[in-house]
């Protein structure tokens, strides 16, 4: 991995912010948050049997829904009006007929459902209180697997639905908890994993004709393994391994030898591979310094297909046509939101199928982002993606919010987000940091907070304070921290456990709890059970050191105002965890406010409640933070 020295990133920071600042301050239109949440958000594509139309998921109603879009016309026709978010999955193999999933409010108690011809839906595998999952065709487009816990909670056994009869047979009864990750084409061979930490696991091969399971990863040390795909023969599994490396690799064994061969190694993480139908290409994506990068291959010559050349955008999101004859693909930037478009892989032509910004917003008063380091309390360099609003100068200094992703583990990435953009064009700059223990930057990286949670990582939100101020146009005084889910977590840490350091916190279902956090996760996270508990500690024997570190705990230390939002129906992150805390801050006599979205999870998706939020939460900073209100 090639990195520019810290000294050379501060000096390029300062040099363009004070160019700038000596600069005419540019004239930005501000815009609502209603015209922000205009813009469209679209996601998935699946071919037609016919390879003539396009399925995707959109929330232009304001809630997903299906979508198909016919690819010579470049018509759409929302094909689903329901009351619930709905995720596209795919069409039919040969028909028109669409498999796609939902849950109800958010409760992560996802179906698969059948949307038919006449446009009727029906629940296809009605579990009552179990979760069902698709896990994809099988290679003749008889059938297709899925998985479901209604045996037991914990666990998700594997089945076949005939499409035929609509029928379908339990080929796995799985009461070790092992994860199913690829299965040959003749459906004999299943390739499993299973989970031993957060950076280790073992890999397993399971022949159902002879009921054998057969450990391919015997291995030492933290190691992990991801199949990926089956070669057509069955002789070969590729998988993604960081065995002997920093960075995730792509990697076959020949099961007959067992000897392995490395195929793709990018030097950053490659965080997924597969082939197109017939194997005639090879898509690796890989994970480049916050940034998606896609190579594609053919895998008869080992030439790297030439991808359409956009100045800004990040391509991702490769679907290959059954033909093997076409391709989608999705492109964006942190001022350009996701867009569908459509490539001849014979003629290399390419179109765009969407245009999801809202006209009324102009992208030249939108700011692109930018990847930056700064050194942390130890000298560790910190990743972050940054954003400095056009307004932003020497003379008229900008306040600034440290925004934590979720996990832990997630990673902030180059992208668009209207909630972000949102905050920039009414005037905060942020600074969306990637802490230590967060993913892309290494395993070590990845395991630098172990056991050190709401202490190193905190350190590291703080210290991006002095890469703000290093920039010359933030004003020092007014720096808030905001985050979700385990970014949650870090601010009411931050408010907790250096009341000193942030003007304002702002925690979207955010943990405070971890006593009660780590005994009520879902059921059907059993097989991650013991790996979140050997990294933030077991709830049964670290009952004091959990104690230390959570915010719930120590809540009378807050000093400044802070904000929680939180959905009712969160099974990761309970309602209770924000209302406690919401009355400890009350009593200490500091400005709090509390938002609960009744029909909500973890995350909001409604596009009225993303608007109330987002809403709510600049109504809060322009108050306590810009104008340092008391």
């Amino acid at each position: 991995m090639k990195k520019l020295s810290i000294l050379l990133i501060f000096g390029i920071a300062f040099i363009a912010y004070s160019c700038n600042s000596s600069m005419k301050k540019k004239e930005v239109k501000q815009y609502s948050i209603e015209q922000f949440m205009s813009t469209v958000s679209i996601f998935g594509s699946s071919f037609s049997s016919e390879e003539s139309k396009i399925l995707f998921s959109s929330n232009e109603s304001g809630i997903y829904n299906l979508y198909e879009i016919d690819i010579e016309t470049g018509d759409s026709k929302q094909l689903t009006n329901r009351d619930e978010s709905s995720f596209a999955t795919s069409y039919f193999p040969n028909d028109e007929r669409i498999l796609f999933r939902s849950d109800q409010a958010g409760n992560e108690i996802t179906h698969i459902y059948l949307l038919d011809n006449e446009g009727s839906i029906d629940d296809l595998i009605p579990f009552e209180g179990a979760r069902v999952n698709f896990l994809g065709w099988s290679h003749d487009r008889e059938s297709f697997f899925f998985s479901s816990n209604k045996r037991d909670p914990k666990y998700e056994d594997y089945y076949e639905m005939n499409i035929e009869s609509m029928e379908f047979d339990m080929i796995y009864e799985n009461k070790e908890g092992y994860s199913i990750s690829t299965i040959s084409n003749d459906k004999n061979l299943f390739a499993f994993t299973k989970t031993i930490t957060t950076t280790n696991n073992n890999m397993y091969l399971y022949n159902r004709e002879t009921d054998e399971l057969k450990l391919l990863s015997e291995h030492e040390g933290e190691i992990t393994y991801r199949p990926v795909d089956f070669s057509a023969d069955g002789n070969e599994l590729f998988f993604l391994t960081d065995e002997n490396s920093e960075f995730t690799y792509l990697a076959k064994m020949n099961l007959e030898t067992d000897e392995v061969e490395k195929i793709y190694d990018a030097g950053w993480d490659v965080m997924y591979a597969y082939h197109s139908y017939n194997g005639k290409y090879r898509v690796v994506g890989i994970n480049w310094d916050s940034k998606t990068v896609i190579k594609i291959f053919d895998t008869t010559s080992g030439e790297e297909i030439v991808l359409p050349k956009f100045e800004d955008l990040n391509i991702f999101s490769v679907k290959i046509s059954k033909s093997e004859k076409f391709m989608t693909f999705y492109a964006s930037s942190s001022i350009s939101p996701s867009n569908l478009y459509f490539l001849n892989l014979e003629t290399n032509e390419y179109k765009q199928l969407t245009n999801t910004l809202n006209p009324e917003i102009n992208s030249d008063d939108l700011v692109s982002s930018s990847v930056v380091r700064y050194k942390s309390f130890d000298g560790l360099e910190i990743p972050a993606v940054l954003y400095i609003p056009h307004q932003a100068s020497k003379k008229n200094k900008v306040p600034a919010l440290v925004n934590v992703h979720g996990g832990p583990g997630g990673q902030a990435r180059v992208g668009y987000r209207s909630s972000i953009q949102y905050l920039v064009n009414h005037g905060y700059a942020v600074i969306d940091v990637n802490n230590r223990g967060s993913s892309g930057y290494g395993k070590t990286f990845y395991s630098l907070d172990d056991r050190k949670h709401g202490d190193h990582d905190l350190k590291d939100c703080i210290y991006a304070k002095a890469f703000l101020e290093e920039t010359g146009v933030v004003d020092p005084d007014k720096i808030g921290i905001m985050g979700g889910s385990y970014g949650g977590y870090m601010v009411a840490a931050a408010m907790t456990f250096a009341p000193e350091e942030f003007e304002v916190g702002v925690n979207i279902f955010g943990v405070t709890n971890w006593l009660r956090t780590l005994k009520s996760i879902p059921a059907w996270w059993e097989d991650f059970r013991n790996a979140l508990y050997k990294e933030m500690g077991n709830p049964y024997e670290d009952s004091v050191y959990l104690y230390n570190i959570s915010p719930l705990f120590h809540a009378d230390k807050i000093q400044k105002p802070f904000m929680v939002l939180q959905g009712a129906n969160d099974p990761r992150v309970l309602q209770v965890e924000s209302d406690e805390i919401v009355e400890k801050v009350k009593a200490n006599g500091v400005p709090v406010e509390y938002v609960i979205f009744e029909d909500e999870g973890h995350g909001f998706r409604k596009k009225d409640n993303q608007i109330e939020s987002n809403k709510k939460i600049l109504e809060f900073l322009d108050k306590y933070l810009k104008n340092n209100e008391e």
